[in-house]
């Protein structure tokens, strides 16, 4: 009886260090993709706070190029005028 209680001691002790084993395993991959997963998360916050500064800063410059623009228009406006004005006054001396 003790012969055969041996092996089988042996292969239960052998299954439980298995046991022992593999959920070491899972808990250290579980661990691995909690810290990936935290990582990325982080990660995509960066870009999306990167992306919104982007942005901001690109809607600013569009401020300054509709202000840039509306001066522009203002200024060819005065300068037709001139010009009609100038061309009126030459007909008139003519």
């Amino acid at each position: 009886m003790t012969a055969e209680a041996g092996p089988e001691n042996a292969v239960d002790l052998a299954l439980r260090r298995l046991d022992r084993a593999l959920s070491l395993l899972e808990q250290r991959v579980a661990l691995r993709v909690a810290s990936a997963s935290a990582g990325a998360g982080q990660a995509l916050e960066e870009d999306r706070a990167q992306l919104a500064a982007a942005l901001d800063r690109a809607r600013s410059r569009e401020r300054e190029l509709e202000e840039a623009g509306a001066a522009a228009s203002q200024a060819l406006a005065a300068a037709i005028d001139q010009i009609k004005s100038a061309l009126a006054a030459a007909e008139e001396a003519a």
